[in-house]
């Protein structure tokens, strides 16, 4: 498990490329647009590669069957050396990794709902889904939304810096400067108050992962889905296709999905790597 120089991240844009899963934010990485860290198998011709997102995301994807990786990568994961200070969510490709990685925790892994006394020395094994958005689907609710007190504005320097909350656009950007020339983002005001922020995570071609926060006093009013409304419309008119994922236990997120068109279309295992 070796840590790849950000001057051979051409090797694995390629391979990356081809995984039929949501990989925007690994490809953050790897194209450079913020800094995370890459570990291969080999150098040369790599086949099993991990990455990890600044955020906290990470994919393991390629060849399941490199023992000599797999060990180190087990060590990694249970963060037996305490390199890491904080969590890890894990995405794998393909699924036969979920075998492997069943093999190779044994106890350590255990299942979210199983995890009542929540074990922090554990792999825990949860759901994420990815969505597909359906224009129709998305029209009807726009003709339902109901009217409320509020105004919605393009996220610009000082919003970004001042937006507070666990998935803000500064976990996602490497400052205000480039988010605003790179980026894109709509805030909802709520009297007089930022209340809301959706904005584009990632964008690589044609597509764009909206990320989304509410401030907590502000929450539960259903304000997220009018500030997410205006990015789904600037996507439509500049012929983004809006993405979707969240974590299968995550609601909320899931609920306003749904109610703003996207469809569940995969769930696939997600595991929280512990520190």
């Amino acid at each position: 498990m070796i840590l790849l120089e950000e001057s051979a991240y051409y090797k694995v844009l390629s391979p990356l490329k081809k995984l039929t899963i949501n990989n925007l934010f690994a490809r953050t990485v790897v194209e450079k647009h913020l800094q995370g860290k890459v570990f291969v198998d080999d150098v040369n011709t790599p086949n099993t590669f991990y990455i990890v997102h600044p955020y906290g995301m990470s994919l393991l994807f390629g060849n399941p069957d490199n023992d000599e990786f797999n060990r180190q990568f087990r060590e990694y994961a249970l963060n037996k050396d305490k390199s890491r200070d904080k969590y890890e969510w894990m995405q794998v490709f393909p699924d036969s990794w979920d075998d492997k990685l069943k093999d190779l925790f044994g106890n350590d892994l255990i299942k979210c709902s199983d995890n009542s006394n929540n074990e922090k020395n554990k792999v825990e094994l949860n759901g994420r889904v990815n969505f597909k958005f359906n224009q129709d689907t998305y029209f009807t609710f726009k003709q339902k939304q109901l009217k409320i007190n509020y105004k919605i504005v393009p996220t610009n320097k000082e919003i970004f810096n001042y937006m507070r909350g666990s998935v803000v656009p500064k976990f996602f950007w490497k400052d205000a400067e480039h988010f605003c020339s790179h980026g894109v983002g709509f805030s909802l005001f709520y009297d007089n108050q930022l209340a809301s922020t959706a904005y584009s995570a990632f964008i690589h071609d044609n597509y764009l992962e909206l990320g989304i926060e509410t401030v907590e006093e502000y929450r539960g009013k259903g304000l997220a889905q009018y500030a997410c409304s205006a990015l789904i419309d600037y996507c439509l008119q500049n012929n983004f296709e809006p993405v979707w994922s969240c974590r299968l236990e995550n609601i909320s997120s899931y609920k306003l999905a749904q109610k703003l068109g996207f469809e569940p279309v995969s769930k696939r295992s997600y595991y929280k790597l512990p520190y």
